[in-house]
């Protein structure tokens, strides 16, 4: 377990605005996305270019086309996921088609007929850059803390300021305190105890038995404009503008079981189940050069703006059971009621962090005709400033402790978050019309504590045919990934969390011609 220290006013807080830490890695630890080719060779494409993946990446590859192409990339994903909570694992499963695996779009490249070795080229391109559709299941026992304490720590609060109608009646308790008064799962007690019934059951050594699903579904998806040009084959220049489009939903379902044969000590069960969404969008720039010192040799930077999500939209709303047995029975209640019978929305900006990244490629017996290039080896290294991310409010009045919030979270990102160095390596052999491609990709730990571990680590292969203006390539991608899970937060108690580690497979394809 680790200590994970929020901030009094950020838990209390999480009800009414429901950003937390967790967020900032939804947005930005993620492996690079692209077609076939690009996903074969590991992703990596800082320094190649003439691939339309890299309108995404380093924009100075778009100048690499002399004609047009249209390409479109089609993917199936299948996750399979092992947990391991307080020393119980379990596994589970989610396959998913995506039309929209990799990019779509058009490049339109055009050469100088004055200068033969010089040429601009336009881009439009949309691409899937994070997919969300993953089921985590775990459970296990736990003699330590409850789920249902986070609510006691709210109720606290709230009943210090006014009364148990007040906190009922005080929108920012809605998803948390206030259900859980309602129902009897946190009630007073004599001494001015605020508690949570489970509570009582841990003071005598019992445990609790706890178990979480988690569905996510949706992506995070960008369309971007692309400029390039290439001056005389040596330096190329390009730009693109990016706008970014969040989808997340997730409903995740919290249920916490008395071990004991005992029915009369107040608790049989809760379940809570939450049910959340985000949609915004937002706008990006990336910059980037390709400089080719010979005619073996490939060298690239590119620079990616924060992305400026500035139309963030929450909807969220939970559904709460709890049977407290003889003390006040099955009772159970929806957010709604506390919210004018609506789901509660909250807008709010994002600024995700900015990436920087270097590159090189050696081409394989590269001459001046491109097609009788035999192959080539490239990699990049990439710098990402995770605790860069921030949140702000999107309203133009604030409601009260809102930005006391915003501030409170963002500091929380500076200090569980650090700046991370990932990898992508890969190589080409091109036999005639077919290539054979392989790669490989490493995105190393997001987080400061040395506890949490976290990584993803891609191994890719595929093929490819190209002739007569054709080309369709075949990849497949296997990822491991590591990360960690926080089922809830308190303020006075080390912080339990399940380790995920995720499998997936990706069969992507990427049909185009060139025109």
């Amino acid at each position: 377990m680790k200590k994970y220290l929020l901030l009094s006013l950020l838990l209390t807080g999480y009800g009414l605005y429901a950003q937390i830490p967790e967020d900032v890695l939804r947005y930005s630890f993620y492996p690079q996305n692209g077609t076939a080719r690009n996903l074969a060779i590991g992703g990596a494409m800082g320094s190649l270019g003439g691939d339309i993946t890299a309108n995404f990446v380093n924009p100075a590859g778009l100048g690499n086309y002399k004609t047009g192409e249209f390409v479109f990339t089609p993917g199936f994903f299948l996750n399979s996921n092992n947990v391991n909570f307080r020393d119980t694992k379990l596994k589970s499963s989610k396959n998913n088609f995506n039309f929209l695996g990799g990019p779509i779009g058009f490049v339109f490249g055009t050469g100088d007929r004055y200068k033969p070795n010089t040429s601009k080229a336009f881009s439009l391109a949309v691409t899937q850059t994070a997919n969300y559709n993953n089921t985590v299941q775990y459970s296990g026992y736990n003699n330590y803390s409850s789920f249902s304490e986070q609510f006691a720590e709210q109720a606290v609060k709230g009943l210090s300021n006014g009364s148990v109608e007040d906190v009922l009646n005080d929108p920012q308790y809605a998803y948390g305190a206030a259900p859980a008064l309602y129902t009897y799962l946190v009630d007073t007690f004599s001494g001015n105890r605020v508690k949570a019934q489970p509570e009582f059951l841990l003071a005598d050594g019992k445990a609790l038995f706890q178990q979480n699903t988690l569905q996510t579904s949706g992506g995070m998806y960008e369309v971007a404009l692309g400029y390039a040009v290439n001056k005389n084959d040596k330096l190329l220049i390009g730009g693109s503008v990016g706008i970014p489009i969040i989808n997340y939903n997730s409903t995740s379902t919290f249920r916490e079981t008395d071990t004991s044969s005992d029915a009369n000590n107040n608790f049989g069960y809760f379940n809570y189940t939450d049910h959340f969404s985000t949609k915004g969008v937002g706008l990006n720039l990336k910059l980037g050069i390709i400089f080719k010192p010979s005619e073996f040799l490939r060298l690239g930077f590119a620079v990616h703006t924060p992305s400026y999500i500035f139309t963030l939209k929450d909807k969220r709303n939970v559904d709460l059971e709890v049977n407290t047995e003889n003390y006040k029975g099955v009772r159970s209640v929806s957010s709604e009621i506390f919210t004018n019978n609506v789901p509660s929305e909250s807008n709010y900006t994002l600024l995700t962090p900015w990436k920087a990244m270097v590159s090189g490629s050696y081409v394989l017996r590269g001459v001046e005709n491109v097609k009788e290039q035999k192959g080539f080896i490239t990699a990049d290294i990439e710098y990402v400033r995770h605790s860069a991310s921030s949140f702000y409010s999107a309203n133009q009045t604030p409601a009260a402790g809102e930005t006391d919030y915003y501030t409170a979270l963002n500091k929380v990102i500076r200090s569980e978050y650090k700046g991370a160095f990932n990898f992508r390596a890969g190589g080409e052999l091109k036999f005639n019309v077919i290539m054979a491609r392989l790669g490989f990709a490493y995105y190393t730990n997001p987080y400061k504590d040395p506890a949490l571990k976290a990584n993803r680590m891609l191994i890719s292969g595929g093929v490819g045919y190209r002739n007569k203006g054709f080309f369709i390539d075949l990849t497949y991608v296997y990822a491991l990934n590591k990360d960690v899970n926080f089922p809830y937060r308190l303020q006075d108690k080390s912080n339990t969390f399940a380790s995920v580690k995720n499998n997936r497979g990706n069969i992507v394809a990427s049909v185009g011609i060139k025109f």
